[in-house]
């Protein structure tokens, strides 16, 4: 079935039992950073269940939807996020999925108080599945998820001293700015092209119904658009419906989703 896995310490796994949520939270709060980690998550039957590993803020409903290439339970695969003074992106593996670039008109929807960074395992069957057709079996728990190799690069913060962060945390922006993960190269622009062209089924920028004019962030593709609904998922024969079909005959399609200034 569907793993739904919500685009992020010192532990190496964690588990659900009936009821229960698991996970962490870093002890810190960061302005901006670069946060990764090697997941691996549960497997067998895992309808209902949802792995998050994200960086919270205030801002919600900024969501897109994607099926992996690789099943996540078979093997660890780096989940990341960049998060800077001017973009976000996130990445599976060495591929960036979704860059978002700050601009004017954003305003305080793009995330700039500190953040702290969390990883949950919770019981998400009320919407995970087809909208809650399928629910968590508990048959088969423990549902253990694992992790290793965590980055945390970033500033961290007080919130309660009166320095700017912006003072603080210059030189450490100006680092993260000058990684290799920052640079979108023209190579990794085509691999999110072919990415998103492949494995995105729903984007809240081509959501009319639910945003009758996109947000600021979103940058409207014409042929990316083409593909879309008014609901903001993908319209029936594109590539994704394929994969879908194929997944269903292997009796299981990973999906990930990633929020801009939340959770991936």
């Amino acid at each position: 079935m569907s793993k739904p896995f919500c685009f992020f310490i010192l532990v190496d796994w964690f588990w659900l039992w009936l009821l229960i949520g698991s996970g962490f939270i870093s002890s810190n709060l960061y302005k901006h950073g670069f946060f990764s980690a090697n997941i691996k998550l549960p497997s067998d039957y895992t309808a209902g269940i949802c792995v998050a590993f994200y960086v919270r803020s205030t801002n919600r409903g900024r969501e897109e939807r994607y099926r992996l290439w690789f099943d996540p339970s078979k093997e660890f695969h780096r989940y990341s996020i960049l998060w800077t003074a001017n973009k976000t992106i996130f990445y599976i593996d060495e591929v960036p999925i979704r860059e978002v670039v700050k601009n004017d008109a954003m305003g305080g929807d793009y995330p700039s108080k500190p953040m702290s960074l969390y990883t949950t395992i919770w019981d998400a069957s009320n919407w995970a599945t087809s909208g809650g057709r399928y629910k968590v079996n508990y048959k088969y728990a423990p549902f253990v998820a694992e992790f290793k190799d965590l980055v945390l690069e970033g500033c961290p913060t007080d919130p309660i001293e009166q320095v700017s962060a912006a003072d603080v945390c210059a030189e450490k922006d100006a680092y993260l700015d000058s990684q290799d993960y920052a640079i979108m190269t023209r190579k990794r622009r085509q691999a999110m092209r072919w990415f998103r062209q492949r494995f995105m089924y729903y984007s809240y920028c081509y959501d009319t119904l639910r945003y009758p004019v996109p947000p600021p962030e979103c940058v409207i593709s014409r042929d990316e658009k083409q593909r879309f609904k008014d609901t903001g998922r993908l319209k029936f024969g594109g590539s994704h419906h394929k994969q879908s079909r194929q997944s269903k005959r292997r009796s299981r399609t990973p999906i990930s989703s990633s929020a801009s200034n939340s959770n991936m």
